[in-house]
């Protein structure tokens, strides 16, 4: 008999920014760090044989818990990927909601008909998993092996373990980030002892964070899931400036040495070399936010400016200014990008903590505001 810990990966940028990431590799955010080196602990004290994880960044860095500390080689095993999203591929689940809205909910009730141009199937990842946990046991007889792996691909192989087919109801909910199930694997069969175990993630459990919900999994995206559509300039003038007015007096309490002009032609410069540089955030139609990205000002140093990442009144503490964040992320990293930098008030205590929270340091001081606004930067390359 082999045991094996199927583990999945930490909170990922897919997770916490709410995009579709299947293949697409994402980096562990600053709370699955966290996580990680509580499931390091975890282990502490648990023999492992042997450590597999998937050939994506977000569960090869997860898998760092447990076999750095033991000095084993780590077992890169494609065949532990999440399933893929093709076409849905680092866009937003809000937006697939707003395109696609029959084909996502059959998504997430892993309806074995569901199919994108370029993804896979609920069936092919079933059937990919359970050969791979096989093959893995088959390689170590009487060992014990962790495996880290993806939620939906976890869940979709537990589901089968356990006797239930594809879209029919199940009572097991997506494991939290690093929740573990426990396998026992024998004459070629596949007994779950145990899953979704988050015991070791106290705080940092689903139950204390906004990442996991219950109930109704499309009510909770159509709440809070963001999709983006570009602001036209001039036609959108004026929904612009009402944002950078809103957005100047809450970062330093009063319009003194507020330009709207100013912030306007630096606004239809980018939206002329990009289109996709001034976005209006949206959840169901109702506008929440803007985005403004600046390909140009520092391409030369592989950097991606934000000029401006606001919230609308009403929309702000709920978690939502992450979505924004990871719209900037995407947009630089596909163009190349090493770092993103922005400008922050010192004295907008609540934006300075959001930024540091979200792994942002600062890294200078520039003219501006009353005074002078802190530089802040956030590394967005991928590695382990």
């Amino acid at each position: 008999m082999t045991t094996i810990y199927l583990i999945r990966h930490a909170q990922s940028e897919g997770n916490l920014y709410r995009r579709c990431h299947g293949w697409y590799n994402g980096m562990i955010t600053v709370t699955g760090r966290r996580q990680i080196q509580r499931l390091e602990q975890r282990f502490r004290d648990v023999h492992i044989d042997a450590v597999y994880s998937s050939d994506l960044y977000r569960t090869m860095s997860t898998a760092g818990a447990i076999y750095k500390p033991r000095g084993l080689t780590l077992r890169v095993e494609p065949g532990l990927r999440e399933i893929s999203g093709g076409i849905w591929e680092d866009h937003t689940w809000g937006e697939w909601l707003h395109k696609d809205r029959d084909n996502l909910a059959a998504f997430l009730r892993y309806d074995p008909a569901w199919s994108v141009p370029g993804g896979e199937t609920f069936p092919t990842v079933r059937e990919r998993m359970n050969s791979t946990i096989l093959r893995i046991a088959a390689a170590h007889p009487g060992q014990t092996v962790a495996a880290v792996s993806h939620g939906s691909a976890i869940r979709n192989a537990l589901c089968g373990w356990l006797g239930y087919a594809l879209g029919e109801e199940a009572p097991i909910r997506l494991g939290d980030n690093t929740s573990v199930a426990r396998l026992e694997v024998e004459d070629g069969k596949v007994n779950v002892i145990y899953y979704g175990d988050n015991s070791h993630l106290g705080d940092l459990a689903f139950a204390h964070n906004s990442i996991g919900k219950s109930g109704d999994p499309l009510a909770n995206m159509e709440a809070s899931s963001i999709y983006f559509e570009p602001l036209s300039f001039p036609a959108d003038r004026e929904v612009y400036l009402a944002a950078r007015r809103d957005g100047w007096m809450a970062s330093h309490g009063a319009m003194t040495g507020f330009d709207g002009e100013a912030f306007l032609r630096v606004a239809e410069r980018n939206s002329a070399h990009d289109l996709n540089s001034v976005l209006l955030a949206k959840i169901g139609g109702r506008p929440v936010g803007v985005l403004q990205m600046d390909f140009e000002a520092e391409a030369d140093r592989l950097a991606g400016r934000v000029p401006f990442l606001y919230l609308m009144p009403g929309n702000r503490a709920k978690g939502l200014g992450a979505q924004l964040l990871g719209q900037a992320v995407s947009a630089c990293r596909k163009l190349g990008r090493r770092v993103i930098r922005l400008r922050c008030a010192p004295e907008n205590d609540h934006a300075q903590k959001f930024y540091l929270a979200h792994g942002f340091r600062k890294v200078g001081e520039e003219p501006g505001g009353s005074g002078h606004l802190d530089t802040m930067e956030k590394y967005i390359g991928l590695e382990l």
